[in-house]
């Protein structure tokens, strides 16, 4: 069975920092693209960041430009989300999904239950 499980959200002020982690089991990974989703209170689910299945291309929404970093770790079946200069707007769950393709397609087979993040201000 496919499980995706987030980890590393939690309570942080403003301008810190959190490290998410997204471990894949139940198959390998390392063919597909990742990406990280996040939805707000009373918001519809966005996008974040996104990462080709070599980790040699990444993408990212313009909110969390240059202060988000996506990675991943196919020898752990593991993707990583380094957040910094957090702000309140930041706050939501976060969602880590794996797509169908080795390039980000848009489609998603797979998802986990999120994970936590609340910015204080």
């Amino acid at each position: 069975q496919v499980q995706l499980v987030e980890s590393g959200g939690g309570l942080v002020q403003a301008g810190g920092s959190l490290r998410l982690a997204c471990a894949a089991s139940g198959r390998t990974f390392n063919r597909y693209a990742m990406d990280w989703f996040r939805q707000a209170p009373g918001k519809e689910r966005e996008f974040v960041a996104g990462i080709t299945w070599s980790g040699g291309s990444t993408f990212y929404a313009d909110s969390v430009k240059g202060r988000f970093t996506i990675s991943r770790d196919n020898a752990k079946n593991t993707m990583y989300l380094q957040m910094t200069s957090l702000k309140p707007e930041d706050t939501a769950v976060y969602y880590c999904a794996i797509d169908r393709s080795s390039w980000p397609s848009g489609e998603y087979d797979y998802w986990g239950q999120g994970t936590q993040v609340t910015v204080s201000s």
